[in-house]
């Protein structure tokens, strides 16, 4: 199963075209789409476009890009949401939480604080409803890991993943599935790229993060990335493991069902 499991399907990049860009991508052979939410604003949002994608499946969550532009009370809203659709096979994880320190006006002070505080609690909030979670990890995988570590009973995707071999084995001992996009099919990405080759394939799902994250096939003036691009970087990580894509498609779509229990289902049911 050729599996996206990171796609902001909901962004306004797609707005002009979006029923095209989701029929592209059935027509690449992907069989599911994970769109996260990054707000409460956008909550509504993805459970909608989720039912009108096929195999589409939601999580909801507060980007930690997004902590600092919404209140307090948007914790009490991803309970209240979560809480609302706790039976709905589409909803698949917590997400897209996290934490980053790339962007240094929230990686220090009270807003490093709000960032950290907004994490833990959601954790907290996938373990109360027994979801995996999709994890933003940029420049912040040892963080991750120290929460983590802290709530407990909490897996699923570090999406993006950057890191080292360390961390990288050490997210996957915690039950947690590295997400290899767009990233990895530049040359000179040499650390994700040797990663990628390394790390036991069952560890690791495709994402595209359309609109973001263009592999390196997508040239201007038109960069917008898309989830039938997943079909290429799929293409990409089999020619860098020296595999069949068959081998890729099938490990890396199961290892997606496994780490996203829900998602299995969805597919199972979908014409």
């Amino acid at each position: 199963m050729l599996i996206d499991t990171h796609c902001h399907l909901d962004a306004p990049e797609f707005d002009a075209d979006r029923d095209a860009v989701i029929a592209d991508a059935r027509a690449a052979g992907v069989k599911a789409i994970l769109l996260p939410a990054v707000a409460p604003a956008n909550f509504d949002t993805v459970r909608r476009l989720a039912r009108q994608v096929p195999g589409g499946v939601y999580a909801l969550g507060i980007h930690p890009l997004l902590v600092r532009e919404v209140g307090d009370d948007a914790l009490d809203a991803l309970r209240a949401a979560l809480e609302r659709h706790r039976d709905d096979p589409r909803l698949v994880a917590v997400g897209e939480i996290g934490l980053d320190r790339f962007v240094p006006e929230i990686a220090e002070g009270e807003a490093w604080d709000r960032q950290w505080r907004f994490f833990r609690r959601q954790l907290e909030l996938a373990a109360e409803f027994g979801l995996p979670a999709v994890m933003h990890v940029r420049r912040s995988v040892d963080l991750v890991l120290k929460g983590l570590r802290q709530v407990g009973g909490v897996a699923g995707i570090a999406h993006a993943f950057n890191g080292s071999r360390q961390q990288a084995d050490q997210l996957i001992e915690r039950g947690v599935a590295l997400g290899i996009g767009g990233a990895m099919t530049y040359t000179r990405a040499l650390q994700i790229r040797r990663l990628a080759a390394a790390i036991p394939l069952q560890h690791l799902v495709l994402e595209t993060d359309a609109p973001d994250i263009p592999p390196a096939w997508l040239h201007e003036p038109d960069r917008r990335n898309s989830p039938a691009e997943v079909n290429g970087i799929a293409r990409a990580l089999a020619e860098l493991r020296e595999l069949s894509v068959e081998e890729v498609v099938q490990s890396t779509g199961a290892s997606a069902c496994a780490h996203l229990p829900r998602l299995a289902s969805v597919i199972g049911s979908e014409p």
